[in-house]
């Protein structure tokens, strides 16, 4: 986990599910979160997957490279993630390189220089199951300390995640419709992730995202993206209350 980056309280959480303005746009919040907080030096894609009552689906993921890495799986039914998430127990995969069990997903995913894969489960309820999906392109990223704080962060997002299923429906929407939700959920990502490393409200970190927006001269959604990708981009606010560009 990276250093001095705590766990999200309960109450951001809380916030972070109240704010948003669906189950998508909430589960994209907390794989931008897990990817900030757990990465180091060494950048982790980061991704969450939940099987309802149609099927494993990648929520949301940190990446576009995160969530064609679950995908990857869904093609044959089968592979780390939904391992975990079925048989609710953490898999991981030191070297994929070197390993006989996954050496079909190891040569699919060889072009996104994929190296180790970690999988962990997420407790929840009502019929469905989830895990959170990390991956990284250095070879024995994920020793024992770090196994361990990403299996107690995605024991932090249990409760929350539970809730979240109860209050939104499983999201179905028209195609034509999709585009435009993924676009305004990478926004809301990036909100999320200003307030948990600035620990403000959603109207401050709102005001963060636009002023960088309107200093830079460019969009929000590009702004967001950057912030994804990036989190040096992430706009902080000086102890005096001034307003830097980035944190």
């Amino acid at each position: 986990m990276a250093a001095n980056d705590p766990l999200p309280t309960a109450e951001q959480l809380q916030d972070l599910l109240l704010e948003s303005p669906g189950f998508t746009e909430f589960l994209l919040g907390l794989t931008a979160i897990s990817a900030s907080l757990l990465g180091g030096e060494t950048p982790l894609l980061c991704a969450i997957t939940v099987e309802r009552e149609a099927g494993p689906a990648t929520v949301a993921s940190s990446t576009e490279a995160a969530r064609a890495l679950d995908e990857r799986q869904y093609a044959y039914d089968d592979g780390p993630c939904l391992t975990a998430l079925r048989q609710q127990h953490t898999v991981l995969i030191p070297d994929l390189q070197s390993d006989e069990r996954w050496g079909w997903y190891a040569r699919a995913v060889a072009d996104e220089g994929i190296r180790t894969v970690l999988a962990v489960p997420i407790k929840s309820d009502n019929g469905s199951r989830s895990a959170l999906n990390c991956y990284s392109t250095l070879a024995g990223t994920f020793d024992p300390g770090t196994v361990a704080a990403v299996e107690e962060h995605a024991a932090s997002l249990s409760r929350i995640l539970r809730l979240a299923m109860r209050v939104h429906p499983t999201d179905v929407y028209p195609e034509h419709l999709r585009s435009a939700l993924q676009s305004r959920a990478i926004v809301d990502a990036a909100v999320s992730l200003i307030m948990v490393h600035n620990r403000c409200g959603r109207e401050d970190a709102v005001r963060l995202l636009h002023l960088a927006s309107r200093s830079s001269n460019r969009r929000l959604h590009d702004i967001a993206q950057d912030i994804l990708k990036n989190t040096s981009d992430i706009p902080g606010i000086a102890p005096g209350g001034e307003i830097n560009k980035k944190a």
